[in-house]
């Protein structure tokens, strides 16, 4: 609707934009990387951040980097995981159907890994999202499962994704030999008022436009409302667009971001 009005090739503030089209800021580099080392190295990874920094979409700009023809992702993300169809979604995911008990799926699936490893070369990266949610026995499941060949490697590479209350949860004494075991830990931040202006700017120009639409006094309401989360930019300037459109305004302004805010998302 609003594309048509600012003559837009694609729509910019969506969930659907490609990964090498997102804004790519010094923080999400340096997570991208240290990703890319885990998953060559082999390491137990942590990834946090409050609700709507983008935590899945780094996941998702991780995954579509990696060469396809060393790595194989296994991704899973269920509020109530347990063991047994922890092992399970790994194992469907490898094209085997997994024996009933866990015990057995465990060596079924170290044996799928070493299969994978020693014959096609490829190495396997396990994601589990929405992490915060599992319970205090999946989370001892992740650390028997790193636990291979006496310990000396780990079958795979493991990336724990999920809200802040998980690192909070990780770093209690009951859980300190799972929080021993990680090898790399980071939480994506929010981000500041030039962020929020190049994230603007950036996902403009992927729509097939040159001029900045929102005027210096609507990027500094947008931070303010936003508070540096890339889901509520993303809504808000979505809801400004609309709203501009349909009112005939080819620059959205400071007042214009506050009548959206108070009359569509109080």
């Amino acid at each position: 609707m609003f594309e048509a009005a600012y003559g837009m090739e694609h729509t910019p503030f969506s969930r659907d934009v490609p990964t090498d089209k997102l804004y790519d800021s010094l923080m999400m580099q340096e997570i991208l990387g240290r990703l890319k080392y885990a998953a060559e190295r082999q390491l137990f990874a942590v990834l946090t951040g409050d609700c709507g920094t983008g935590k899945t979409t780094t996941i998702r700009r991780f995954v579509d980097r990696l060469d396809k023809g060393k790595f194989q992702v296994l991704y899973l993300s269920d509020s109530k995981l347990t063991p047994r169809h922890f092992y399970k979604g790994l194992l469907e995911q490898l094209g085997s159907e997994a024996k009933f008990y866990r015990g057995d799926s465990k060596r079924q699936l170290h044996r799928e890994i070493e299969l994978m490893r020693g014959i096609r070369g490829i190495q396997p990266v396990v994601v589990v999202d929405e992490a915060h949610l599992l319970d205090k026995e999946m989370l001892e499941e992740v650390r028997f499962l790193l636990n291979f060949k006496m310990d000396a490697q780990s079958p795979m590479a493991l990336i724990l994704v999920g809200q802040s209350e998980l690192w909070d949860r990780l770093r209690l004494q009951s859980f300190s030999a799972i929080r021993q075991r990680i090898d790399i830990q980071f939480k994506l931040g929010h981000y500041d008022r030039a962020q929020v202006g190049e994230y603007v700017a950036r996902h403009l120009k992927y729509a097939g436009v040159d001029q900045q639409f929102f005027s210096d006094g609507a990027l500094d309401e947008i931070h303010r409302f936003s508070g540096g989360s890339a889901r509520l930019i993303n809504k808000l300037c979505t809801h400004c667009l609309l709203y501009g459109s349909q009112n005939g305004f080819r620059i959205i302004d400071d007042h214009m971001v506050k009548r959206v805010i108070e009359g569509e998302l109080s």
